[in-house]
């Protein structure tokens, strides 16, 4: 039961960051990395609820850097809470993630741009208590986005290998959708599919809808709540705070802006 919970939450988890809105505060990630010498850092909570309990990362913490152009290197060391409706209650460090994203197609007019965010976790939970896999395990995805005025898009799938006790290797996918009502706000609906993660549990489908506030063109709040319309139940949610910073002289800008930039959307930041 309370691996059941950890599967989806683990997942759930594990698909961060943005640019014109991609990744957090969406389980469905974008291809657009963080700008050459800039950088992000998040401050988030998850929760997923199920049948049998929920699970929540209380608090995590995301950061990523622009190691170079047209690629990101990313860190996410979580807090996990799992309280099951049977069974001992959990708290402590879960496992954590590193990866690296690489864009290598541009967005023209006419062609999305095209990337990959290959995905490690860490097996720094402990397992016994249904706060980590137990083994090293990947997530090796394909992504595009394309924005057309206030509009942008993005989504693709990807493939997990995770060979721990009771898991299973599978496929997912997600596709996103997003508007910029302003300046300050963005919203934004996704459809995703996490795949069949483990022996026990089914394949989900979820909706899940939200987006951001901009305080300040480097501050921002973000938000999203969904549920599954499909398969094992499951209701999502995210809240987090995002901040952007880097080298004015740098190459490109942070992906958190409040300014116009011609054929992509403003504002969301990941």
């Amino acid at each position: 039961m309370a691996n059941r919970l950890l599967l989806l939450f683990t997942l759930w988890i594990c698909f961060p960051a943005p640019d014109a809105w991609a990744g957090p505060p969406f389980l469905t990630d974008d291809p657009e990395p963080v700008p050459f010498r800039h950088y992000e850092a998040y401050l988030f909570s998850m929760l997923d609820r199920a049948s049998d309990g929920y699970g929540a990362a209380v608090p995590a913490f995301e950061f990523n850097i622009g190691a170079a152009p047209n690629l990101q290197l990313h860190v996410i060391a979580p807090a996990q809470l799992l309280v099951p409706t049977e069974g001992q209650t959990a708290y402590g460090f879960g496992d954590m993630e590193v990866g690296a994203k690489y864009r290598f197609v541009q967005e023209t007019p006419k062609r999305p741009q095209i990337g990959t965010f290959v995905m490690l976790e860490l097996p720094t939970g402990d397992r016994q208590r249904g706060l980590g896999n137990g083994q090293l395990w990947a997530k090796l995805p394909v992504w595009l986005q394309k924005s057309w005025g206030r509009w942008t898009s993005y989504g693709g799938g990807g493939y997990v290998i995770n060979h721990a006790a009771g898991m299973r290797d599978h496929p997912f996918f997600g596709w996103e959708v997003q508007r910029e009502l302003s300046k300050k706000v963005t919203l934004g609906a996704e459809w995703f599919n996490p795949g069949r993660e483990s022996v026990a549990t089914g394949n989900s489908h979820i909706v899940n809808v939200g987006g951001f506030y901009n305080f300040t063109q480097n501050f921002s709040l973000l938000f999203t709540v969904g549920h599954s319309v499909e398969g094992d139940s499951h209701t999502v949610a995210y809240l987090g705070l995002y901040w952007t910073w880097g080298s004015k002289n740098a190459e490109g800008q942070s992906r958190l802006t409040v300014e116009p930039l011609p054929g992509k959307m403003q504002g969301f930041g990941f």
